[in-house]
């Protein structure tokens, strides 16, 4: 439980049930391949098979690879640099993971978060991404290390902070 899977809920833009993985960069090579821009941590959303939705429709992934510090996939049907040049730009959705060990952005944000004491600190708003550690941001202002967090259930994020954390300004 240490950091929070980095998919996004795209509820604006498309149905609650999917969330935004990846943005589709810029056309790779002359065969269909595209450089893909995740906002997941979960790379498996890129094996071969994974069935991924974009505006236009079902993608299904055929290839990917990590290139050094990018991914390069193709999908079935795109098979040439034109089609992969007209998916520039697009987003991309899945259906959620089903992972309890996991916690994931799109349950915690909107959830209460109560301290070791029973005190509740607000209700999360967003979680912010740190190199230390993600931080859940509170409606109150308040960040607060996802390290803190000792469990999660439906509407509710329990942690144990310092004392005081939450007196501060």
């Amino acid at each position: 439980m240490a950091r929070a899977a980095r998919e996004r809920s795209e509820q604006e833009r498309e149905p609650a049930a999917l969330l935004e993985i990846a943005t589709v960069g810029r056309a790779h090579g002359v065969r269909g391949d595209v450089v893909m821009h995740p906002v997941t941590n979960r790379l498996e959303r890129f094996d071969i098979g994974s069935r991924l939705i974009t505006a236009a429709g079902e993608r299904v992934v055929s290839r990917a690879r990590f290139d050094g510090n990018r991914w390069l996939v193709r999908f079935e049907g795109i098979d040439d640099r034109d089609a992969a040049a007209a998916l520039t730009g697009t987003t991309v959705f899945a259906e959620p993971l089903d992972d309890p060990d996991e916690l994931w952005v799109h349950e915690l944000c909107g959830s209460s978060l109560i301290d070791q004491h029973g005190f509740d600190a607000g209700v999360i708003t967003s979680v912010v991404a740190n190199p230390a550690a993600d931080l859940l941001e509170l409606d109150t202002g308040h960040l607060v290390p996802l390290t803190f967090v000792v469990r999660s259930e439906p509407g509710a994020v329990h942690v144990e902070v310092p004392d005081g954390l939450f007196e501060l300004g």
